[in-house]
This record gives C-alpha cells, sequence and structure tokens, in this order.
C-alpha cells in the first residue's frame, strides 16, 4: 500500500520482511491524483447534499475507500509485470521506442473491461440495495445508483490503473531503482535505505514524483 499522508507516518515497529521482489523497482505513485478524484469527483457522484454531522464514521468510509482505490490502482504494476513476461519481445520493443501509445493499446483487452463494468454493475445493484427486513428483496431501494458506480470504473479506476501500468512499463528495462513518497529525512525514506541495503540496489533510494 501506499500512504497518502507518508510524512505524518511512525517508524515502523518491525523490521521489513523480506519478501520476494516480483516488480521491478519504480517510481510510480498516482495517489495524489486518486485523492484529488476522490474528493472533487467521486464523493460528490455518491454523496447526497446537507451534513449528516456523522464526521467520524464518514473518516473511516474515506480512509477505506481511498485505500481500496489506490491498492486497485497500484496492482496495475503486477498485472504489467505479468504482461511483459508474456509478450517480452512486442513491449520491449516499445519501452525502448518509448512509445506510450504503442504500449497502452497492447496492454488494453477491451473485451476484459466490459466484463469488469459488467460485474461492477451487478454487484452496485445487489450490494447498493438498502433492503428493509419486513419486506421481501425485491422491493428493496437503492442507497446509490449502480451506475455511478460504473462511472467510477469507466471514468477513473481503469483508466488509472492502465496509467499505472504505462508508467510502469516505461521504467521496467531502466537501472533498478527504489523509490519513497514524502520527504527525504522521513520515515519512508528510511524504510526504503534500508530494503535497498537488504536487495542490495546501488545508488540511493529517490523521491517519487508526486
Amino acid at each position: 500500500e501506499y500512504a497518502f499522508f507518508p510524512d505524518r507516518l511512525p517508524p515502523p515497529a518491525l523490521p521489513l520482511l523480506d519478501f520476494p521482489s516480483l516488480l521491478h523497482p519504480c517510481a510510480v505513485n498516482l495517489n495524489a491524483r486518486i485523492m484529488d478524484i476522490y474528493v472533487n469527483k467521486v464523493r460528490v457522484a455518491v454523496c447526497e447534499a446537507g451534513d449528516d454531522a456523522q464526521y467520524g464514521s464518514s473518516v473511516v468510509a474515506d480512509v477505506n475507500v481511498l485505500q481500496a482505490i489506490s491498492k486497485r490502482v497500484h496492482y496495475g504494476m503486477f498485472v504489467a509485470e505479468a504482461k511483459f513476461r508474456a509478450h517480452e519481445a512486442q513491449y520491449r520493443a516499445l519501452i525502448e521506442a518509448g512509445d506510450e501509445a504503442g504500449i497502452m493499446a497492447l496492454l488494453t483487452d477491451a473485451a476484459v473491461e466490459a466484463r469488469v463494468l459488467q460485474r461492477v454493475r451487478r454487484k452496485a445493484e445487489t450490494f447498493g440495495q438498502d433492503i428493509e427486513a419486513a419486506e421481501a428483496p425485491a422491493s428493496a431501494s437503492r442507497k446509490l445508483d449502480p451506475e455511478a458506480i460504473v462511472n467510477l470504473y469507466l471514468e477513473h479506476i481503469i483508466p488509472l490503473t492502465k496509467e499505472a501500468e504505462v508508467k510502469y512499463l516505461l521504467q521496467r528495462l531502466g537501472n533498478t531503482r527504489i523509490a519513497y513518497h514524502g520527504s527525504a529525512d522521513g520515515c519512508c525514506a528510511a524504510i526504503a535505505a534500508a530494503h535497498a541495503a537488504v536487495a542490495g540496489v546501488a545508488g540511493a533510494p529517490e523521491a517519487a514524483p508526486a
């Protein structure tokens, strides 16, 4: 996971775990974009106007949704790595040419995206119901418009995920780097330095672009 406010994180209480490295080190972090889209697009689309004074529970919900979206978007890097290994020659040629449009075209699978949107619509229709215990499910009303959730995926989550894939692939053949988010004297930088030492990566970690 990527922290949205890395400078406010406390130092880790436990030592780093030595997980196998599945991704090429990179500086991909779209959290600033995710935060902007959530505040200015998503919140407006799914929340009713007004103030219900439920600030505590609203903040908890905001954090959960932001983390879920960020995790979903940045999982795109694992998808990109799998696609790269499956068609290395094609991706390598496009990466070496710096062809962002070509990479985007190669990794895009319109049929898969259509199935994702279909699943999202069905889940939103099912789990977005407000079912009264004394009534049959057929009379349930909806807590939100399923199309708002479909549009969230269509206009934001899927494009951001593909952007993460392209950014990752453009760095896939470069020198091995470890990036951190936040200031150079923050805990994220310290964790990145420790990981670089464990992984044997030459050179100091660098700040990820906003």
